[in-house]
């Protein structure tokens, strides 16, 4: 099967077939670095870390742009118009979004832009569009786009004429679809912006947040682009105003494909501050679960509906990580100890890879992909269970896991080899259960929990696991 992705823009899945047959050119919107990230924010990079990775899997080389929004209403606010003010906040909050992209082991993007660093093509694009006629500037030196100029204005979120403004104009980066009006490209000036200003060909001021965007892709990736990604709430006005004033400018279709992600709640509410509910992905650590549980949490759930982050669903997740590391573990004994193959001929470990591929390509249904792992691991354990797998089967299987992991990213980290003296004080303990001194036998299993190992007992023997 071909990818199928739900194209916002027509509102229907699409074959996936990139402008470029050996390049895709993706760009997510990144985070407006005014205040540390929390976790619903990473739903929408962990999603489309997902897709990037599964686009790789399937062949394609993805180019991807993330930008780094620094100047923009919020910021300012932030900054109370101290220069100095700005750059170390958005440089801390910046920072701290990397490292949290680096925890959750989202891929990095070829190029970061930060919108501050880029306002020379900005006024460039924007000096395009007053000479297209689609762009006026007004007495105070500010530059709106004239939406009434734009006749698919409104098609991404399918505005009829008669719910727009046009004439009306509005400076507010971010506002309701109800206020559909002529945007502001470029914002004069005003006292409230204290230092943060730019001298220009337009005139001492700042840019608009939707400008940005159109500038930061086209600097890197060029006039007309394959996917470009975002969470729901980007659809309008950003995304909405990215297409009517890159199209407006070059005169082509601006991007193929648009791809967004729904919302994450927080055990059934919005995450805001007056409930005092926000999460940020230390907190979740700080509660004990791993990168990779909270990683599989965020996946979990398709990309088009609302997740609920419930601590059972976290829980859930960590199990699930447990389970497909003891998978491991116990594939890699079988490695070791070379059994003879059995009746290994209802499974095959790309029987796995299979439904895996054929899930991913139905629009990204992670869950049924998922499904179908866990299906195969259970299958698989039965069989070394029964003593009917052997050691090149087991290979296969760890081999394909990983090929997975490629698209998931869920894996924990690989462990070192387990130290002698670990093994001595496990031999120590079967020696004194064989001689029934159970006080003894309970010591070595607490001193070996106090050295981050858990013990347990199977037909195999006694298997010393990391806590």
């Amino acid at each position: 099967m071909a990818l199928r992705l739900y194209n916002t823009l027509t509102r229907k899945k699409e074959e996936f077939e990139p402008l470029d047959s050996k390049e895709v050119k993706m760009y997510a919107c990144g985070p407006t670095v005014y205040d540390y990230p929390h976790i619903g924010n990473y739903r929408a990079y962990v999603f489309e870390d997902l897709l990037r990775r599964y686009l790789e899997y399937k062949g394609y080389k993805v180019k991807m742009v993330m930008n780094i929004t620094d100047v923009d209403d919020k910021t300012i606010a932030a900054s109370g118009g101290n220069k100095a003010e700005l750059k170390k906040l958005t440089t801390e909050f910046e920072n701290d979004f990397r490292k949290g992209l680096n925890t959750l082991k989202v891929k990095p993007a070829d190029e970061y832009p930060r919108a501050s660093e880029t306002v020379v093509e900005m006024v460039a694009l924007i000096e395009r569009l007053i000479d297209k006629g689609a762009a006026y500037q007004t007495d105070d030196g500010s530059v709106y786009f004239s939406i009434e100029k734009y006749a698919e204005y409104g098609k991404l979120v399918h505005l009829k004429p008669e719910e727009m403004k046009a004439g009306e104009r509005v400076s507010d980066d971010d506002y309701e679809k109800e206020g559909a009006r002529d945007f502001a490209l470029w914002k004069s000036w005003k006292e409230e912006d204290g230092e943060i200003y730019w001298e220009t060909p337009l005139g001492k001021g700042r840019p608009g947040w939707h400008i940005e965007c159109s500038a930061m892709s086209m600097k890197y990736l060029g006039e007309q682009l394959d996917l470009h990604c975002g969470g729901v709430d980007n659809i309008f006005p950003h995304h909405e105003n990215e297409i009517a004033q890159s199209e407006a400018a070059t005169g082509k279709p601006f991007v193929k494909y648009w791809v967004h992600c729904e919302h994450l709640i927080l055990e059934g509410e919005k995450m805001s501050k007056s409930l005092g509910n926000i999460k940020l992905l230390e907190d979740l650590i700080g509660d004990g679960y791993s990168p990779e549980a909270i990683r599989l949490a965020l996946l979990s759930t398709h990309y088009r509906s609302k997740l609920d982050l419930t601590e059972a669903k976290l829980k859930e997740a960590e199990g699930n990580i447990l389970k497909i590391t003891d998978f491991i573990h116990s594939m890699e004994r079988v490695k070791e100890e070379g059994r003879i193959v059995g009746a290994i001929s209802d499974v095959k470990a790309n029987s796995m890879n299979d439904e895996f591929s054929e899930a991913l390509d139905d629009d990204l249904n992670v869950s049924k992909a998922l499904s179908a792992l866990y299906r195969t691991m259970r299958k698989a354990n039965t069989l070394k269970d029964d003593d009917d797998i052997g050691k090149d089967q087991a290979g296969e299987f760890l081999r394909e896991l990983e090929h997975m992991d490629e698209v998931l990213g869920i894996l924990p980290p690989k462990e070192g080899k387990i130290g002698e003296e670990i093994y001595n004080k496990i031999n120590e303990r079967e020696k004194a259960r064989s001689e029934k001194d159970w006080a003894l036998s309970d010591k070595i299993r607490d001193e070996l929990y106090e050295m981050g190992y858990i013990l347990e007992d199977s037909p195999d023997g006694t298997i010393p696991k990391r806590r």
